[in-house]
């Protein structure tokens, strides 16, 4: 009921009280979180279908890029290019809408090679409030998913049900992370790996793929530190236990070209900086595929698992 009210009242909230209030709630909770944030020690438990990445590689890096506005839109290619030069594979969401989507726009990241994957449909926060909403606008993403050849979701907010989302027709969905008690929805899938999903109403499953690295908006922007060392030292923690490092940045909240950092902005500097030290400390150990090739990874490797050994995680209700 909370969340629903805030997201009613949100609109009418200007930017930097929201932000200023999201920095007080998050200094004042830090310590109580200090022993499952930024990282679980209990979502290491490696699953029973995993027997190693491929290739031998230590640990699988995943780039996710939520466009949220229409100013994010017209910085993609700025964050193209800043993922090409290091060698980086990732993959946009964007919000079909909130914004004009254009055909030029969908081809300029797919000539990249890059993935686009479906960011909600409307990104109010609503579309969980009720079945019959989340039903209504499902159709809509379907819609989309067709139109713009994406297999690929990811809910606003990191909003999530894991039963209604089998409506979808995806392979992917990425709504989950496996600890951050600061998001609407705090429930975490409480692993690194990817998993299957089932959904009980549909008896469709599909790989979840949660974020397991601090969005770059609590890390940069709400966080009090506002460095890249809350990155860092995840990340190291993360290819320790051969899990997923899966980061989710967003060009709405990047400022190029050297460009002075509004309030609620970072220098994309320090995401250079984060992919430098990932290029040379881990550029040998780490799997970077794109989101289609980990799914396929994690079918394959889960066909010959299921009936034999422990039950995969199941989606929540909630």
């Amino acid at each position: 009921m909370v969340t629903k009210v805030f997201y009613l009242i949100k609109p009418l909230i200007p930017r930097r009280v929201q932000f200023a209030v999201r920095r007080f709630l998050v200094k004042k909770k830090l310590k109580k979180f200090s022993d499952i944030w930024p990282i679980d020690p209990m979502a290491n438990t490696v699953p029973a279908w995993f027997k190693g990445w491929p290739g031998g590689k230590k640990f699988a890096f995943i780039v996710t890029h939520d466009v949220e506005k229409a100013g994010g839109a017209a910085k993609i290619c700025n964050l193209m290019e800043i993922d090409s030069r290091l060698r980086i594979i990732s993959a946009f969401g964007l919000v079909p809408e909130r914004y004009v989507v254009e055909t030029p726009l969908l081809d300029k990241i797919r000539s990249g090679g890059l993935e686009i994957y479906v960011h909600d449909l409307n990104h109010d926060g609503r579309l969980f409030s009720s079945y019959r909403l989340f039903h209504e606008r499902a159709q809509k993403i379907n819609y989309y998913l067709e139109a713009w050849g994406a297999v690929g979701f990811r809910a606003g907010a990191m909003h999530h049900n894991l039963d209604w989302i089998g409506e979808l027709n995806i392979e992917y969905d990425m709504s989950t992370f496996d600890t951050d008690p600061f998001e609407p929805m705090p429930d975490g899938v409480n692993t690194i790996f990817p998993f299957v999903a089932v959904s009980e109403s549909t008896n469709r499953t599909y790989v979840e793929i949660p974020y397991t690295l601090p969005q770059d908006l609590m890390t940069l922007v709400i966080h009090p530190d506002r460095t890249i060392d809350m990155w860092i030292k995840k990340l190291d923690w993360i290819v320790e236990n051969g899990g997923m490092a899966c980061i989710n940045v967003h060009p709405d909240y990047m400022s190029f070209n050297g460009d002075k950092p509004e309030f609620f902005q970072y220098a994309s500097s320090d995401y250079i900086r984060f992919l430098e030290y990932v290029d040379k400390r881990y550029r040998s150990l780490m799997w970077n595929p794109s989101l289609s090739e980990l799914v396929r990874f994690v079918k394959n490797s889960t066909i010959g698992a299921r009936g034999k050994e422990p039950p995969l995680p199941k989606a929540d209700k909630a």
